[in-house]
């Protein structure tokens, strides 16, 4: 018997990007099969989930590309950016040069898919902070996108990203 996905129910691709370490696979993991842990192996290339977002508007599958952010992997990601709906630029709030580096990551990403809605993740709320919020905003402002903060360890936060991607993929905007 095969299992059949239902055709009322888009699927939308979304990319969370970012440096290595910042915690990109641990929202994931917290958001998807709600766990965590504290153990940490590198994403070689590309992971990838499925989760179904209720919206108010609609319901939809968000099919999760996980991107390594690790610089040898440079080469590869452009060829998983194509087809992508909206984007999770994830930085570490206890590491001020993964913010520094958004601006690179936003780069690669438009000049694969132009015009693509993104939010700026600062992740790891429940470490000493390194970086003050103003500075994470002021870009998000910047560039037009939304700005959320998150832990993947305490969850705070992650149902909220995870469903701005979806509104944003879906051409809703980020209010909720």
């Amino acid at each position: 018997m095969s299992v059949r996905s239902n055709p009322a129910i888009p699927v939308l691709k979304v990319l969370i990007v970012g440096d290595g370490n910042v915690g990109k696979t641990s929202l994931v993991r917290r958001y998807c099969q709600g766990m965590f842990t504290e153990s940490r192996i590198a994403t070689i290339g590309v992971d990838f989930q499925t989760q179904m977002v209720r919206l108010p508007q609609a319901e939809v599958k968000l099919s999760i590309w996980d991107l390594a952010g690790q610089e040898r992997f440079a080469s590869m990601r452009p060829g998983f950016y194509k087809g992508a709906h909206a984007t999770a630029m994830v930085y570490d709030v206890t590491n001020p040069a993964s913010l520094e580096d958004l601006p690179r990551w936003r780069q690669e990403v438009i000049d694969i898919v132009p015009n693509q809605p993104l939010i700026l993740v600062g992740n790891k709320t429940d470490l000493p902070r390194m970086q003050p919020a103003e500075a994470a905003q002021a870009y998000a402002e910047s560039i037009g996108a939304h700005y959320i903060e998150t832990s993947a360890a305490t969850g705070e936060g992650v149902p909220q990203m995870f469903e701005t991607l979806a509104r944003l993929a879906l051409g809703l905007g980020a209010a909720g």
